[in-house]
């Protein structure tokens, strides 16, 4: 039945059982009214004894509540009958839905102490503590470019190559409006050109025959350019028209009666042919 008065009817002419229900709804509705005042963040009001806020938990009537905080509130539901608490006495905390973490320790290379978190391990994925971090030592950084020129690696060594390695970006102190820096741990430079080249002495006889392969091309480029220079002086001397010779026979012509053969000579070289009339 409904809380409501119906059309036509005054209080008078309702029951007993009527009255009781609209003003259980009346009430109800206050309540639920005064609650939602109360657990406002801007409401300083005193509590009152009507609505009961613990962890967010709000009684009104008998019914729990859940403060959404968002303005509204959320119906709790509870899986067994509901045991009646005496006066005073505060409900029980929620158990959290949060699941324990166990932390991974890591022993360091430098030390062997055991530590859970550090700038080398999270950047580089390099256990070493922070106690025992040298940045300008054998911690230090290299950029890509220096990499590749002092330990002869590619781009595919650095980006493909398992495992992969981790790098920092940096804003270049030269020209700020050129490309960012890649910046990678020396070490693992080190230990990624080991791995391509198999060794130290490897990696020094590659870098020689390199640099000699550099010294005789700027050795032919310099001789190259030298030509040039001297075909530039002398010009006049070097004439690049000068096209191959061209013999000129003219009409004259001997013809050898025993081979059946005839014979010409050139008119500028004095070059002789001979040939057959068919």
């Amino acid at each position: 039945m409904s809380g409501k008065e119906e059309p036509g009817k005054t209080e008078s002419d309702l029951s007993e059982y009527q009255r009781s229900r609209i003003e259980e709804n009346r009430q109800k509705a206050l309540n639920l009214r005064k609650a939602r005042l109360l657990t406002h963040p801007y409401n300083g009001e005193k509590r009152q004894e009507t609505a009961v806020s613990v962890n967010n938990v709000i009684k009104v009537s008998g019914s729990k509540y859940i403060d959404s905080g968002g303005g509204f509130l959320i119906e709790q539901r509870t899986a067994g009958p509901e045991v009646p608490e005496e006066d005073g006495a505060s409900e029980p905390a929620p158990e959290p839905d949060a699941v324990p973490v166990p932390v991974e320790y890591d022993e360091c290379l430098e030390c062997g102490d055991r530590f859970a978190d550090s700038y080398l391990l999270n950047t580089f994925d390099y256990a070493v503590c922070d106690a025992c971090r040298d940045q300008d030592g054998q911690h230090s950084l290299i950029t890509r470019t220096e990499a590749k020129q002092e330990y002869l690696l590619k781009d595919c060594d650095l980006d493909r190559r398992e495992p992969v390695l981790k790098f920092i970006s940096r804003k270049n102190p030269h020209n700020v409006r050129w490309g960012e820096m890649k910046l990678y741990l020396h070490l693992q430079i080190e230990k990624r050109a080991l791995e391509v080249w198999g060794s130290e002495e490897n990696l020094l006889r590659e870098k020689e025959q390199r640099e000699e392969k550099r010294e005789v091309a700027k050795v032919k480029k310099y001789n190259k350019r030298l030509k040039e220079l001297r075909m530039d002086v002398r010009s006049s001397l070097y004439d690049k028209t000068v096209q191959a010779h061209v013999h000129v026979f003219g009409d004259s012509e001997v013809y050898n009666e025993a081979e059946d053969t005839y014979t010409r000579t050139c008119e500028s070289c004095g070059h002789t042919e001979t040939y057959e009339k068919m």
